[in-house]
């Protein structure tokens, strides 16, 4: 994992890079993104000529219930370990969230029939580099 705190703006272009680069390994993703620990969108966004399923103000609040629910499972790191991925399987999309930074997280969004465990694999050997 990325461990070291994001202090300037070179690194923050190295998230906007870093969600580029995701957005590039399979065409079925729609969406990647940095949150910080607020639920604030802090690089990244939707891949272009991609038509958004929700509206920005509904982008804004799960960005923050995504925050939320990154703080709320660290209760549980001493007991069961640290987590690597977060998935929700819905009918129209994938989301996946991945802790990178401290508290930032890294949120990809994809189409429902994305092969997730190939993908997974491959975002996770992305933000380990």
């Amino acid at each position: 994992m990325i461990s070291k705190k994001i202090t300037s703006v070179d690194e923050i272009r190295d998230y906007f890079k870093l969600c580029n680069g995701i957005k590039e390994l399979d065409p079925k993703i729609r969406f990647a993104g940095v949150i910080n620990e607020k639920g604030r969108l802090v690089a990244g966004g939707m891949k272009e000529g991609v038509e958004p399923l929700e509206s920005q103000k509904e982008d804004e609040v799960l960005f923050m219930e995504l925050a939320l629910k990154a703080k709320m499972r660290k209760e549980f790191d001493k007991q069961l370990g640290l987590v690597n991925f977060a998935m929700s399987l819905r009918e129209k999309a994938i989301a996946m969230s991945f802790p990178i930074v401290n508290s930032d997280i890294l949120y990809v969004f994809a189409d429902p029939n994305v092969d997730y465990q190939k993908l997974v694999g491959k975002i996770l050997s992305s933000i380990t580099r």
